[in-house]
């Protein structure tokens, strides 16, 4: 949260039983400004990418649709402190965050571009559970 302020964040919500697509949608829907969320990029735990191909996209993960059990936070912030703020919570937290889209001027909805970069995140084990 101290990083979320000295940054400047202006939403957040964590990406669980909605997906990243709904949870964008939810939060556009709810700024201040008439905004829209364009995703291009897509953090995926390795692998899961050709498994959801594999399993004929049956969970619609790459269409941001892939409901979480514990997912990330998406968090707003200002385009010129995004990077700082990936790297602070890295730093700090040891947490890896990424940027995966851009606000710009709309209608209050998000969307993920045809084709995102699916960005491979190694999972982490510990005492036989993942993160």
């Amino acid at each position: 949260a101290r990083l979320m302020h000295k940054y400047n964040a202006h939403g957040a919500t964590d990406v669980t039983g909605f997906g990243l697509l709904g949870h964008a949608q939810n939060l556009a829907k709810h700024q201040k400004n008439e905004v829209s969320f364009v995703i291009h990029n897509l953090p995926v735990i390795t692998k899961m990418a050709a498994v959801a191909k594999a399993c004929g996209n049956m969970f619609q993960l790459l269409q941001g649709h892939s409901a979480e059990t514990s997912g990330g936070l998406l968090i707003c912030l200002p385009r010129e402190q995004a990077a700082a703020y990936c790297k602070d919570i890295e730093k700090q937290e040891g947490y890896q965050a990424w940027i995966i889209g851009i606000v710009e001027k709309g209608n209050r909805t998000a969307r993920i571009i045809d084709k995102p970069r699916v960005i491979e995140v190694p999972s982490k084990e510990k005492d036989g559970e993942l993160w």
